[in-house]
């Protein structure tokens, strides 16, 4: 078959931190210049979707809509629009989760919000992690953008917002609901935006916790590329093993599927 659709990760597939991965930068070329349908979806909450089209421009010289980026943030705000409950939040996140809640019409609210937030936050505090523990103690919905404990960086594999959730729950024992990838609501509103079927897609990504469980976790075909977080060492202990994997995205040819 031939795919007529991409989910495409960005952290550790496009580029790494501030490193440029040029094999990731050829294939959107690709994909752009074929005119095949792809999405950017990426569990990072830190940035706003016209920040990401701005990095993607700069750094790596690719012009992209800003309505083809879709993030756990995005996702988040669709989720909890569907709940439908009081519009009032406390959110732990940088300004990319904290924009799009905010543009949707939810209103901070420290002592008794409807729902808890909780994504990376590069200033995150005892006190606010204090904040965010008795709000989900009085019966806040506990949401996590995504569930990536670590985030491959120039530096190395830092801290990801996974890590600060799995805090809050220690602390307050109850379960989050998570948003991101590998979790299936992300990508139900990923390929709906991308109006093809799951069986037509392939989802990209380095992170075989996150971006290829999405694939295999709801029935899409995955491409784990070796330029992230997931490394050649690791592929020996993967069960079950994604539907592809190459050492980096210049391995692949869109005609081979």
């Amino acid at each position: 078959m031939t795919y007529k659709g991409y989910l495409i990760d960005l952290d550790g597939t496009i580029y790494r931190g501030k490193e440029r991965i040029p094999a990731g930068e050829a294939f959107v070329r690709q994909l752009q210049e074929r005119e095949i349908p792809h999405l950017f979806v990426t569990n990072n909450t830190t940035r706003t979707p016209e920040t990401v089209q701005a990095l993607l421009r700069d750094q790596c010289e690719l012009e992209v809509d800003v309505a083809q980026i879709y993030t756990a943030s995005l996702a988040t705000v669709d989720y909890m629009n569907e709940l439908g409950k009081a519009k009032t939040v406390y959110v732990i996140g940088e300004e990319g989760l904290k924009s799009a809640v905010a543009e949707a019409g939810y209103v901070e609210n420290t002592e008794n919000p409807a729902y808890v937030v909780v994504g990376l936050d590069w200033q995150v505090t005892y006190e606010k992690l204090v904040t965010a523990t008795l709000a989900i103690q009085k019966g806040a919905t506990f949401i996590g953008t995504n569930p990536d404990l670590n985030i491959p960086t120039e530096r190395g594999l830092l801290p990801g917002a996974g890590s600060l959730i799995a805090l809050l729950e220690a602390a307050t024992r109850v379960e989050p609901i998570i948003i991101g990838k590998p979790q299936a609501i992300i990508m139900d509103k990923a390929l709906e935006r991308l109006g093809i079927d799951k069986s037509e897609a392939l989802v990209v990504g380095d992170n075989y916790l996150t971006d290829i469980r999405a694939g295999l976790d709801n029935g899409i075909d995955s491409l784990l590329v070796l330029t992230g977080f997931t490394n050649r060492e690791d592929l020996a202990h993967l069960t079950p093993k994604p539907t592809h994997i190459r050492e980096s995205l210049a391995e692949w040819s869109l005609d081979e599927n």
